[in-house]
């Protein structure tokens, strides 16, 4: 009974194998910080709901520029370091 009162979770990719949090800021850091930020686990996560729907990225780093929440507001990045030194532990890495 319980399965018809709440329905089934959408498929959001693979499952990760692991998590780990970071000591120190790395681009990998930041792009995580970026997607956790926008409701996202992932690259991955994103892609599975997005259907492969690009990403917009800043030219120069590679950054992440903008992305679509899973209401269908944007958020947008700026072209340098987002994470703050307080966060960069709350992040989580995602290992597949």
């Amino acid at each position: 009974m319980a399965s018809r009162l709440f329905p089934a979770k959408t498929q959001s990719g693979p499952s990760p194998k692991s998590m780990t949090r970071p000591k120190v800021w790395t681009e990998e850091v930041e792009e995580a910080y970026r997607f956790q930020l926008a409701g996202y686990r992932d690259e991955t996560e994103y892609n599975a709901i997005k259907l492969g729907q690009g990403m917009d990225r800043w030219p120069h780093n590679g950054f992440i520029k903008k992305l679509q929440r899973k209401d269908g507001c944007f958020y947008y990045y700026d072209k340098t370091r987002e994470c703050p030194e307080k966060e960069v532990n709350k992040c989580k890495i995602y290992v597949y």
